[in-house]
């Protein structure tokens, strides 16, 4: 399934923080983290089943009002520290709504349950004659 990035996007509410990290004097002086927040109870992206199914694989990254919460403070700049959270909430996102495939059940061939059998058979034998050394 596939998301459309920039419907998403315009979900995103983002607040800027200061951050730590590299950039000397541009620390103290910018607000570089950015706080991205998502609301998966408020969004018009996705139906009713696809939001019981992202709050099932979510639901420990999500707070009690339903909200994911990324903070990034990866580069110096704003703007890019805000692509790369809305990035991440998208692939986090996309993650969330694979669905995984079934197992199918194969059956043990006749061969390897006659080699299993032929193994254990000369393993006692084995056994048997080590009885008679000592």
């Amino acid at each position: 399934m596939m998301i459309d990035f920039d419907l998403l996007y315009k979900e995103l509410s983002f607040q800027a923080a200061r951050s730590g990290g590299k950039g000397g004097q541009n620390v103290n002086k910018v607000a570089t983290k950015v706080i991205l927040s998502w609301s998966l109870y408020d969004s018009t992206l996705f139906n009713e089943e696809e939001k019981k199914r992202l709050y099932l694989k979510l639901n420990s990254m999500l707070t009690k009002e339903g909200r994911l919460v990324i903070q990034c403070s990866e580069t110096r700049s704003q703007l890019e520290n805000r692509q790369i959270a809305a990035w991440k909430i998208y692939s986090i996102l996309l993650k969330a709504l694979e669905r995984e495939k079934s197992r199918v059940a194969t059956k043990i061939p006749k061969k390897a349950i006659e080699k299993r059998i032929e193994n254990k058979k000369k393993q006692a034998e084995k056994k048997l004659n080590r009885r008679g050394l000592y």
